[in-house]
């Protein structure tokens, strides 16, 4: 694991979205995720578990969407961590971040 985003709540869901996950673009590079990356969302309200890619959102805006087929799983208002994974023979100190319920920033963990 190299990025985490602990506790986020997900602020909208649109199935009609061609797919992906919107995060705000401030939360994306405290965690340190990277635009287009695959990442695993996983649901502490439902159980669910899936894998998408990462779309920038407004800046400071607290944005996570769910989008496309992912919206079926992962709903309006349930909590959430996302991952980030980076395969290496090195050593990963990893980044992980702790939201408040307007996904702001809180501390790193």
């Amino acid at each position: 694991m190299r990025s985490k985003i602990h506790k986020a709540t997900v602020t909208d869901a649109n199935v009609h979205y061609i797919g992906s996950i919107t995060i705000d673009k401030d939360l994306v590079e405290k965690a340190g995720f990277w635009e287009g990356e695959k990442v695993l969302v996983v649901s502490n309200t439902s159980g669910a578990r899936l894998e998408t890619y990462l779309i920038l959102g407004e800046k400071g805006s607290g944005t996570i969407t769910m989008n496309g087929a992912a919206a079926h799983l992962i709903k309006k208002g349930e909590e959430i961590i996302v991952l980030g994974f980076e395969l290496t023979d090195l050593p990963i100190k990893p980044k992980i971040i702790l939201v408040d319920k307007n996904n702001k920033f809180v501390k790193y963990l």
